[in-house]
């Protein structure tokens, strides 16, 4: 019976081609701690579109403009959260300006209920900064934006 040959020469793998391992720096925005950014991301994803949904469909002549910005934050936290668990160049530029205009929604429609509360007479995810969530939207896009200037820093390094 005859024996195997064997190659003299291994097959490069991308370990041992260049010495150091993989030259491409890992996305981290959905690794550790980022995964239950992610996570948290998705369960407002899912609530605002839920909420959105209903609201638009039953009682959008009641409060047209809140149940629109009910849509608007529901489609913001969708697009946070494919980023987020995305990663790589293009998906970080695209959470790091769903989570600004995510900061900027929470906080001008939250002053804006406050100060024409006839406008909003239905709750928003985004109204009193999200008082109806436990404030969790006025923090979520500060602890986003921090996560990706972290994880930035991690891939310059």
């Amino acid at each position: 019976m005859p024996e195997p040959t064997s190659s003299t020469s291994p097959t490069p793998t991308p370990s041992t081609s260049t010495g150091q391992g993989s030259s491409r720096a890992p996305s981290h925005t959905s690794s550790g701690p980022g995964r239950v950014l992610v996570a948290v991301y998705a369960v407002f994803a899912l609530a605002a579109s839920a909420r959105a949904v209903v609201q638009i469909a039953t009682n959008f002549h009641e409060a047209p403009v809140a149940y629109l910005l009910s849509g608007f934050s529901a489609a913001v936290y969708v697009v946070a959260t494919v980023a987020l668990a995305r990663g790589g160049t293009a998906a970080r530029r695209v959470a790091w300006c769903a989570c600004t205009v995510e900061f900027l929604g929470v906080v001008t429609v939250g002053i804006f209920s406050l100060v024409d509360r006839a406008a909003f007479p239905d709750a928003t995810v985004w109204s009193v900064f999200g008082r109806g969530y436990a404030f969790i939207p006025l923090v979520l896009p500060i602890i986003g934006l921090l996560w990706l200037r972290r994880t930035g820093r991690a891939r310059r390094a």
